[in-house]
């Protein structure tokens, strides 16, 4: 008699099924794990509209974020006053900003460690192609007497940020180093009634806009020049007092200090902040606007330093930017690891 085939599985094949059930499972479970959506840490930077303006910012954070792919860098662009006040709001985790003394203020206050000069470049005079104010050739100083005196008799106009940036703050030093008050100036008025300086209130792309309009003196960065001449936004000016000493820029990194900053984000705050002063961030900077102005649009500082490259330029820095012989003094620093050597 010939045996015939129970029905159903046999121990043996159940066992199989479950393994490949259990498999499967596991399979779905790991492609689930690998791409399953992240949830990235965000860095919230209060920074300065130049940065803005020129496009850097973007260049950085498309850089930084293939480095640290859990982060996400958020950029807050406004003047640098408005900067600072955001991030000692609480609104922010670290500040981008160009303005030494408002910077030391920061830092003092409590709100601030870990200072760090990344940039520099520097600012420049531009005005009307026929500069009817005769200051090509001028030093920043002299130029603004000479602005003064013509602008009173109706020869020039001068427009500024009045922002209270980091530009406008550069604008005000210089006022006060040619010996005039800024004060006085906007109270003063030309031979039509008119007054001849004028407080913009905008960004410097904004401001550079107006003084193209309104064919004005004014002062900004290069780099936001340089990007709004590209753009087309400044036609009818041009560079009428070059950079020098009086006119250095310096842009520097400082961290909320997490004592008052309650978002919690300090250590990767230090990551971006040491990111900028590494070999690859100034790089960045080094290689930004090459291709497009045959100039790099920001000079990267830490890479100068090292090199002793430009040894009255590297002083100049110094003596502009420096807090107590030293970019950050110790007693503003928190546990920095290596961001100072």
């Amino acid at each position: 008699m010939m045996m015939t085939e129970k029905k159903g599985m046999t121990i043996s094949q159940r066992t199989m099924v479950i393994i490949g059930v259990v498999l499967a499972v596991a399979f779905v479970a790991g492609a689930w794990y690998m791409t399953r959506p992240t949830t990235k840490e965000q860095i919230i930077v209060s920074t300065t509209s130049s940065l803005y303006d020129t496009g850097f910012l973007d260049t950085l954070k498309k850089s930084f974020e293939a480095k640290y792919p859990l982060y996400n860098v958020s950029f807050i662009s406004q003047g640098t006053g408005l900067a600072i006040e955001t991030a000692k709001k609480g609104n922010a985790d670290l500040i981008f900003v160009h303005d030494p003394p408002a910077e030391t203020k920061f830092l003092t206050d409590g709100y601030g460690v870990n200072r760090k000069i990344v940039a520099y470049n520097f600012y420049i005079f531009v005005g009307p192609s026929a500069d009817p104010a005769s200051i090509k050739g001028l030093g920043p100083i002299d130029a603004l007497k000479k602005i003064a005196a013509e602008g009173v008799k109706g020869n020039a106009i001068w427009v500024s940020r009045g922002d209270n940036s980091g530009t406008h703050s550069k604008e005000k030093a210089l006022w006060k180093l040619a010996g005039l008050n800024v004060t006085i100036l906007k109270q003063q008025t030309a031979p039509d009634g008119k007054p001849w300086y004028y407080e913009a209130g905008a960004t410097m792309a904004a401001t550079l806009q107006l003084a193209d309009q309104k064919n004005t003196y004014t002062i900004t960065d290069v780099a936001t020049f340089l990007k709004g001449s590209a753009q087309g936004l400044t036609k009818g000016l041009v560079k009428v007092v070059d950079s020098g000493k009086d006119t250095i820029n310096v842009y520097s990194a400082i961290v909320c200090n997490p004592s008052k900053n309650t978002r919690g984000h300090y250590e990767a705050s230090m990551t971006l902040v040491k990111y900028l002063a590494s070999d690859e961030g100034q790089t960045l900077f080094k290689e930004y606007g090459l291709a497009q102005f045959s100039q790099t649009l920001f000079k990267p500082w830490i890479t100068t330093l090292k090199t002793n490259s430009d040894p009255e330029l590297i002083q100049w820095v110094k003596d502009y930017a420096y807090i107590e012989g030293s970019d950050c003094p110790t007693a503003y620093r928190l546990n920095p690891g290596d961001l100072y050597g």
